[in-house]
Protein backbone atom coordinates (compact mmCIF):
# COMPACT_ATOMS: atom_id res chain seq x y z
CA UNK A 1 0.00 0.00 0.00
CA UNK A 2 2.85 2.35 0.82
CA UNK A 3 4.15 1.51 -2.46
CA UNK A 4 1.00 2.36 -4.52
CA UNK A 5 0.72 5.54 -2.09
CA UNK A 6 3.83 6.44 -3.57
CA UNK A 7 3.54 5.74 -7.00
CA UNK A 8 0.18 8.13 -6.58
CA UNK A 9 2.38 11.08 -5.39
CA UNK A 10 4.90 11.05 -8.11
CA UNK A 11 2.28 10.52 -10.78
CA UNK A 12 0.06 13.51 -9.44
CA UNK A 13 3.86 15.47 -9.15
CA UNK A 14 4.78 14.53 -12.58
CA UNK A 15 1.41 15.71 -14.18
CA UNK A 16 1.81 19.52 -12.50
CA UNK A 17 5.98 20.05 -14.30
CA UNK A 18 5.39 22.53 -16.92
CA UNK A 19 6.02 21.44 -20.33
CA UNK A 20 9.41 22.10 -21.52
CA UNK A 21 10.15 25.44 -23.19
CA UNK A 22 11.54 25.53 -26.74
CA UNK A 23 15.38 27.02 -26.75
CA UNK A 24 17.89 28.11 -29.01
CA UNK A 25 18.58 24.36 -30.23
CA UNK A 26 14.98 23.66 -31.03
CA UNK A 27 15.89 26.32 -33.90
CA UNK A 28 15.53 24.80 -37.52
CA UNK A 29 19.25 25.10 -38.97
CA UNK A 30 17.92 26.75 -42.03
CA UNK A 31 15.95 29.64 -39.75
CA UNK A 32 19.64 30.24 -37.47
CA UNK A 33 21.23 30.02 -40.92
CA UNK A 34 19.44 33.17 -42.45
CA UNK A 35 19.84 34.95 -39.47
CA UNK A 36 23.66 33.97 -39.25
CA UNK A 37 23.78 35.79 -42.87
CA UNK A 38 23.61 39.34 -41.61
CA UNK A 39 26.80 38.98 -39.07
CA UNK A 40 30.52 39.41 -39.73
CA UNK A 41 32.59 36.04 -39.88
CA UNK A 42 34.14 36.44 -36.42
CA UNK A 43 30.54 36.69 -35.25
CA UNK A 44 29.20 34.03 -36.97
CA UNK A 45 32.03 31.74 -35.72
CA UNK A 46 31.57 32.41 -32.05
CA UNK A 47 27.91 31.72 -32.61
CA UNK A 48 28.75 28.52 -33.98
CA UNK A 49 30.02 26.88 -30.51
CA UNK A 50 26.61 27.83 -29.10
CA UNK A 51 24.87 24.43 -30.03
CA UNK A 52 24.86 21.70 -32.67
CA UNK A 53 21.98 24.13 -34.78
CA UNK A 54 24.24 26.89 -34.86
CA UNK A 55 27.26 24.94 -35.45
CA UNK A 56 25.73 23.30 -38.57
CA UNK A 57 24.28 26.45 -39.81
CA UNK A 58 27.30 28.35 -39.72
CA UNK A 59 28.37 25.82 -42.44
CA UNK A 60 26.03 27.02 -45.02
CA UNK A 61 27.42 27.72 -48.37
CA UNK A 62 25.23 30.63 -48.98
CA UNK A 63 26.40 32.31 -46.10
CA UNK A 64 30.30 32.36 -46.90
CA UNK A 65 29.25 33.13 -50.97
CA UNK A 66 28.30 36.54 -49.40
CA UNK A 67 31.61 36.72 -47.03
CA UNK A 68 33.84 35.81 -50.45
CA UNK A 69 34.94 38.79 -52.21
CA UNK A 70 33.10 38.48 -55.57
CA UNK A 71 36.46 38.36 -57.75
CA UNK A 72 37.99 35.69 -55.10
CA UNK A 73 38.39 33.24 -58.06
CA UNK A 74 40.96 35.61 -59.62
CA UNK A 75 42.76 36.19 -56.66
CA UNK A 76 43.28 32.32 -56.26
CA UNK A 77 44.48 32.43 -59.82
CA UNK A 78 47.00 35.05 -59.26
CA UNK A 79 48.39 33.95 -55.91
CA UNK A 80 48.52 30.24 -55.93
CA UNK A 81 48.88 29.46 -59.92
CA UNK A 82 52.42 30.41 -59.41
CA UNK A 83 54.09 27.75 -57.01
CA UNK A 84 54.03 30.14 -54.31
CA UNK A 85 54.77 28.32 -50.49
CA UNK A 86 52.07 28.87 -47.54
CA UNK A 87 53.49 29.63 -44.39
CA UNK A 88 52.26 25.71 -43.62
CA UNK A 89 54.64 24.53 -46.34
CA UNK A 90 51.42 23.53 -48.16
CA UNK A 91 51.34 25.05 -52.05
CA UNK A 92 48.53 25.06 -54.38
CA UNK A 93 45.01 25.51 -54.03
CA UNK A 94 42.61 22.24 -52.69
CA UNK A 95 39.59 21.34 -55.06
CA UNK A 96 36.33 20.99 -54.10
CA UNK A 97 36.19 23.20 -50.81
CA UNK A 98 33.41 24.61 -49.42
CA UNK A 99 32.53 28.36 -49.00
CA UNK A 100 33.39 28.31 -45.44
CA UNK A 101 37.28 26.46 -45.81
CA UNK A 102 37.69 28.43 -49.07
CA UNK A 103 37.06 31.77 -46.95
CA UNK A 104 39.13 30.38 -44.05
CA UNK A 105 42.04 29.87 -46.52
CA UNK A 106 41.85 32.74 -48.12
CA UNK A 107 42.32 34.88 -44.58
CA UNK A 108 45.79 32.70 -43.90
CA UNK A 109 48.98 34.70 -45.01
CA UNK A 110 50.02 33.25 -48.54
CA UNK A 111 53.11 34.36 -50.09
CA UNK A 112 53.82 34.34 -54.24
CA UNK A 113 56.23 35.80 -56.62
CA UNK A 114 58.78 33.64 -55.32
CA UNK A 115 58.27 35.00 -51.51
CA UNK A 116 58.99 38.73 -52.56
CA UNK A 117 54.91 39.47 -51.96
CA UNK A 118 52.56 37.88 -49.12
CA UNK A 119 48.58 38.49 -49.65
CA UNK A 120 45.52 37.99 -46.75
CA UNK A 121 41.79 38.31 -46.60
CA UNK A 122 40.91 40.63 -43.57
CA UNK A 123 37.84 39.13 -41.77
CA UNK A 124 36.80 42.48 -40.77
CA UNK A 125 36.41 44.26 -44.27
CA UNK A 126 36.53 41.35 -46.54
CA UNK A 127 39.10 42.86 -48.30
CA UNK A 128 42.90 41.95 -49.48
CA UNK A 129 45.84 42.67 -48.00
CA UNK A 130 49.10 43.01 -49.36
CA UNK A 131 52.51 43.48 -48.20
CA UNK A 132 55.81 43.81 -50.44
CA UNK A 133 59.43 42.58 -49.30
CA UNK A 134 62.15 45.12 -49.20
CA UNK A 135 64.21 41.75 -50.76
CA UNK A 136 65.03 40.68 -54.07
CA UNK A 137 61.95 40.66 -56.28
CA UNK A 138 60.20 43.27 -53.94
CA UNK A 139 61.33 47.04 -53.70
CA UNK A 140 63.79 48.37 -55.86
CA UNK A 141 66.62 50.19 -53.89
CA UNK A 142 69.13 52.14 -55.65
CA UNK A 143 72.91 51.11 -54.70
CA UNK A 144 71.84 48.11 -52.68
CA UNK A 145 74.12 45.72 -53.63
CA UNK A 146 77.00 48.33 -52.64
CA UNK A 147 77.74 46.98 -49.43
CA UNK A 148 79.75 50.05 -48.52
CA UNK A 149 76.29 52.24 -47.88
CA UNK A 150 73.23 48.92 -47.63
CA UNK A 151 73.08 45.58 -46.20
CA UNK A 152 70.67 42.60 -45.11
CA UNK A 153 69.88 42.49 -41.49
CA UNK A 154 68.10 39.11 -40.47
CA UNK A 155 65.25 39.99 -38.07
CA UNK A 156 62.34 38.55 -36.58
CA UNK A 157 60.24 41.64 -36.53
CA UNK A 158 59.76 41.51 -40.12
CA UNK A 159 57.42 39.12 -41.58
CA UNK A 160 60.21 38.46 -44.29
CA UNK A 161 62.52 37.63 -41.67
CA UNK A 162 64.97 40.40 -43.63
CA UNK A 163 64.94 44.19 -43.55
CA UNK A 164 67.24 46.37 -45.94
CA UNK A 165 69.47 48.81 -43.77
CA UNK A 166 71.25 52.00 -44.80
CA UNK A 167 74.11 53.04 -43.15
CA UNK A 168 74.73 55.86 -45.38
CA UNK A 169 73.89 57.57 -48.93
CA UNK A 170 73.44 61.10 -50.64
CA UNK A 171 71.04 60.02 -53.08
CA UNK A 172 68.13 57.58 -51.64
CA UNK A 173 65.37 56.28 -53.60
CA UNK A 174 63.31 53.09 -53.41
CA UNK A 175 60.59 52.17 -55.83
CA UNK A 176 58.41 49.35 -56.73
CA UNK A 177 55.53 48.46 -58.89
CA UNK A 178 52.52 45.98 -58.58
CA UNK A 179 49.91 44.48 -60.25
CA UNK A 180 46.88 42.47 -58.57
CA UNK A 181 43.24 42.03 -58.44
CA UNK A 182 42.01 43.85 -55.45
CA UNK A 183 38.47 43.95 -54.64
CA UNK A 184 36.48 47.32 -55.40
CA UNK A 185 36.76 49.41 -52.51
CA UNK A 186 39.83 52.32 -51.48
CA UNK A 187 43.45 51.42 -50.11
CA UNK A 188 45.90 52.84 -48.22
CA UNK A 189 49.95 52.59 -49.64
CA UNK A 190 52.40 52.18 -46.40
CA UNK A 191 56.23 52.26 -45.98
CA UNK A 192 56.97 50.31 -43.04
CA UNK A 193 60.52 51.96 -41.80
CA UNK A 194 62.68 52.26 -38.72
CA UNK A 195 65.31 54.57 -37.38
CA UNK A 196 68.13 52.47 -36.10
CA UNK A 197 68.80 48.38 -35.93
CA UNK A 198 67.90 46.50 -33.04
CA UNK A 199 68.69 43.31 -31.26
CA UNK A 200 68.59 41.54 -28.65
CA UNK A 201 70.77 41.72 -25.50
CA UNK A 202 70.20 39.60 -22.42
CA UNK A 203 66.95 39.26 -24.16
CA UNK A 204 66.17 42.77 -24.07
CA UNK A 205 65.34 44.59 -27.20
CA UNK A 206 67.70 47.61 -27.79
CA UNK A 207 67.95 49.91 -30.84
CA UNK A 208 71.61 50.60 -32.22
CA UNK A 209 71.28 54.41 -33.17
CA UNK A 210 75.17 55.09 -34.38
CA UNK A 211 74.10 55.45 -37.97
CA UNK A 212 70.97 57.52 -37.83
CA UNK A 213 71.24 61.25 -39.42
CA UNK A 214 70.31 63.44 -42.14
CA UNK A 215 66.28 62.73 -41.41
CA UNK A 216 65.60 65.85 -40.12
CA UNK A 217 67.40 67.89 -42.33
CA UNK A 218 64.80 67.44 -45.34
CA UNK A 219 61.67 65.59 -45.55
CA UNK A 220 61.27 62.28 -47.48
CA UNK A 221 58.67 62.49 -50.38
CA UNK A 222 56.52 59.79 -51.63
CA UNK A 223 54.26 59.29 -54.51
CA UNK A 224 51.88 56.79 -56.05
CA UNK A 225 50.14 56.28 -59.32
CA UNK A 226 47.86 53.75 -60.51
CA UNK A 227 47.33 52.86 -64.55
CA UNK A 228 43.86 54.60 -64.24
CA UNK A 229 45.23 58.36 -63.91
CA UNK A 230 45.01 58.06 -60.15
CA UNK A 231 48.29 59.66 -58.46
CA UNK A 232 49.60 60.70 -54.91
CA UNK A 233 52.19 62.69 -53.36
CA UNK A 234 52.84 63.16 -50.23
CA UNK A 235 56.09 64.39 -47.83
CA UNK A 236 56.98 63.94 -44.19
CA UNK A 237 59.96 63.56 -42.16
CA UNK A 238 61.36 60.03 -40.82
CA UNK A 239 62.03 60.31 -36.86
CA UNK A 240 61.15 57.98 -33.46
CA UNK A 241 64.28 56.01 -33.50
CA UNK A 242 63.51 52.70 -32.25
CA UNK A 243 60.25 52.36 -33.34
CA UNK A 244 58.55 50.79 -36.40
CA UNK A 245 56.50 53.07 -38.06
CA UNK A 246 54.04 52.55 -40.96
CA UNK A 247 54.71 56.39 -43.55
CA UNK A 248 51.53 57.00 -45.56
CA UNK A 249 52.15 57.25 -49.17
CA UNK A 250 48.81 57.74 -50.34
CA UNK A 251 44.89 56.27 -51.43
CA UNK A 252 43.75 54.59 -54.88
CA UNK A 253 40.57 53.35 -55.00
CA UNK A 254 39.45 50.29 -57.14
CA UNK A 255 36.20 50.72 -58.77
CA UNK A 256 36.03 47.40 -61.23
CA UNK A 257 37.30 44.12 -59.43
CA UNK A 258 37.48 42.23 -62.80
CA UNK A 259 40.28 44.08 -64.10
CA UNK A 260 44.03 44.16 -62.05
CA UNK A 261 44.91 47.00 -60.30
CA UNK A 262 48.62 48.23 -61.46
CA UNK A 263 50.45 51.01 -59.11
CA UNK A 264 53.62 52.66 -59.16
CA UNK A 265 54.90 53.54 -56.08
CA UNK A 266 58.18 55.53 -55.00
CA UNK A 267 60.12 57.19 -51.72
CA UNK A 268 62.63 59.29 -52.13
CA UNK A 269 65.19 61.47 -50.98
CA UNK A 270 67.66 62.82 -53.56
CA UNK A 271 68.61 66.47 -52.11
CA UNK A 272 72.68 65.79 -52.31
CA UNK A 273 73.40 68.60 -50.24
CA UNK A 274 73.35 66.29 -47.09
CA UNK A 275 73.96 62.72 -46.25
CA UNK A 276 71.18 60.29 -44.60
CA UNK A 277 71.38 57.26 -42.95
CA UNK A 278 70.74 54.48 -40.01
CA UNK A 279 67.15 53.49 -41.78
CA UNK A 280 66.00 50.10 -41.66
CA UNK A 281 63.58 49.79 -44.94
CA UNK A 282 60.95 47.01 -44.42
CA UNK A 283 58.10 46.58 -47.07
CA UNK A 284 55.32 48.18 -48.40
CA UNK A 285 51.61 47.35 -47.77
CA UNK A 286 48.33 47.88 -49.30
CA UNK A 287 45.63 48.27 -46.24
CA UNK A 288 41.77 48.76 -46.62
CA UNK A 289 41.94 52.33 -46.19
CA UNK A 290 39.79 51.83 -42.95
CA UNK A 291 43.05 50.61 -41.41
CA UNK A 292 44.52 54.08 -41.54
CA UNK A 293 43.87 55.77 -38.71
CA UNK A 294 44.66 52.66 -36.94
CA UNK A 295 48.31 52.47 -38.38
CA UNK A 296 49.10 55.93 -38.20
CA UNK A 297 48.96 56.00 -34.51
CA UNK A 298 51.55 53.44 -34.35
Amino acid sequence: MGSAFSLMISSGNASKDPPAKPGLGDLPESCVASVLLYLDPPEICRLAMLNRAFRGASSADFIWESKLPLNYDSVIQRVYDDGGVQENGNCGFPEDLCKKDIYSRLCRTKSFDGGAKVVWLDKGTGKFCLSISSGAGGLAITGIDDRRYWSRLQTEESRFRSVAYLQQTWWFEVDGDFEFPFTAGTYSLFFRLQLGKTSKRFGRRVCNTEHVHGWDVKPVRFQLSTSDGQNATSQCYIKEPGKWTCYHAGDFTVVDPSTPTKVKFSMTQIDCTHTKGGLCVDSVCVYPSEFKEKLLLF
